[in-house]
């Protein structure tokens, strides 16, 4: 099976290419396997909602989308990573619903965050309540409705399908282990650790990354999964020394500040505060444009100014193609102020030489990089996924059918775009240094050198223009 290598990674859901990961496995083979290196298959568990991020049960793949066969299969050719939602599981999974039916006699009774154990008089106080980094206008939680005809509060801290874990109980403790154990054993490279920020609670503080406490999960969970060789990529969006912070305990970050620096760089043609970042990000990194949620805003602050953040965000529904400000509302059932959906490409007006631009230059960056599907085929917006759901995040989370990869492949900038990503899987100058070379301000000039071999480069955010030198 596949480790991890520095090649980029694809992130797809199971049924985005093709209807299953069957399809998924010929559509790579048959367009993408030189640049292609490795693949994290979004939550592909049977789930209760957020397309698979309210997952019910991680011993098993939905058999919508195959098995563990189709799992390994993948693994044999790509190194794969995979979700743990390390924060949440399913309320309609097992464990929930023998907590709902048992209460106190339940073997689970422990794995849930119960009001009336966590906060000294059952409830929080209003500060308590203010002091929670948290999605939702209130204290967040749910009812759970016992079989016993008695209700009492638990965590929840995202959709209601969604029930927060206790993270220090030793039932949790045991969950957790099993978790990712199972998964480790089908042939994985790596675990995403989704909404790990969440995972550390403590009463009177903000609950979001909490220390020591995180430091404790993160070490835990990387001794679980150490004997099998696999890594960990912890999710967290949020203010970038945090990500700093994480790479200086030797663990893998994610760079979700780049998307929004190089649009600002792309908008205006100024490279400044794009360069300012290349010089501090971290070096032990994935880097993102495009995932399968929005835009993140959140994740530039301090490194744009306020002023650059509010009207980079605002002009994306200016130079942006077919993408307005009421998809970000309640009436698309999004109120994320975190992050702006739309595809990367439609950002960038569906402009060919601009979306080539920035992925050069994600691909000279620092890390390795991961090209979510969409972003893979160009594609752009998709307003029909988005009327017909009423959901934001669709906007960028097409279905493709096979018969229409095969044709998206064959567009001029797919194809450009393919040969770059082949060509920063196969230079070793993107296992060496990282240098970024004196230019104007409308310039970026970056050196990727490893002995003798180097890569070059130029690129011109005014005019959409760059050249690659290369030994």
């Amino acid at each position: 099976m596949k480790k991890l290598e520095n090649k980029c990674m694809l992130i797809t859901y199971a049924d985005s290419m093709g209807n299953n990961l069957t399809d998924l496995t010929t559509v790579m083979n048959k367009h993408f396997k030189d640049a292609v290196g490795g693949i994290h298959i979004l939550p592909f568990f049977p789930s209760s909602g957020d397309r698979g991020f309210a997952p019910m049960d991680y011993h098993v793949v939905d058999p919508a989308f195959g098995d563990w066969n189709d799992i390994e299969k993948l693994a044999e050719d790509y190194y794969l990573m995979a979700d743990y939602m390390i924060n949440h599981i399913s309320a309609q999974s097992e464990y929930y619903k023998d907590f709902l039916a048992k209460k106190d006699d339940s073997k689970y009774k422990d794995l849930f965050i119960r009001y009336k154990d966590f906060w000294e008089n059952g409830e929080p106080t209003q500060a308590e309540v203010d002091a929670i980094y948290k999605r939702k206008p209130r204290a967040p939680y749910v009812d759970a409705n016992f079989a016993d005809g008695t209700t009492e509060k638990v965590w929840c801290t995202f959709d209601e399908q969604q029930i927060d874990i206790n993270c220090k109980s030793a039932t949790a403790k045991e969950f957790i282990r099993d978790n990712l154990e199972t998964l480790c054993k089908h042939g994985l490279a790596m675990i995403r650790l989704d909404a790990f920020a969440y995972a550390t609670k403590k009463a009177g503080s903000s609950c979001f990354f909490i220390e020591p406490e995180v430091w404790e999960l993160m070490d835990e969970s990387a001794k679980i999964v150490e004997p099998y060789g696999v890594t960990l990529l912890p999710e967290i969006h949020e203010h970038y020394t945090m990500q700093q912070k994480i790479e200086s305990h030797d663990y893998y970050v994610y760079d979700f500040a780049l998307p929004m620096l190089l649009i600002n760089g792309l908008y205006y043609g100024q490279s400044q505060y794009l360069k300012h970042w290349l010089e501090i990000c971290p070096r032990k990194q994935f880097t993102t444009l495009d995932t399968h949620d929005g835009i993140g805003v959140v994740d530039v602050k301090d490194l744009l100014p306020d002023e650059e953040i509010e009207r980079t965000k605002e002009d994306i529904f200016k130079f942006g193609a077919n993408v307005k400000k009421i998809y970000n509302t309640a009436a698309y059932n999004n109120l994320d102020i975190y992050q702006v959906n739309c595809s990367y490409y439609s950002a960038l007006g569906d402009d060919d030489d601009a979306y080539l631009l920035a992925r050069a230059v994600q691909f000279f960056a620092p890390g390795i990089p991961q090209v979510y599907y969409v972003g893979l085929l160009a594609g752009k917006n998709d307003l029909q996924l988005l009327e017909e759901t009423k959901v934001g995040r669709n906007i960028n989370r097409h279905y493709y059918k096979l018969d229409e990869i095969d044709r998206e492949v064959e567009r001029p900038v797919v194809k450009k775009l393919l040969e770059l990503m082949k060509f920063r899987n196969e230079h070793p100058a993107f296992d060496g240094e990282f240098i970024l070379e004196d230019c104007s301000d409308e310039e970026l000039v970056i050196l990727r050198q490893k002995g003798d071999a180097f890569a070059r480069l130029k690129a011109n955010l005014k005019t959409k223009k760059f050249t690659i030198e290369h030994s």
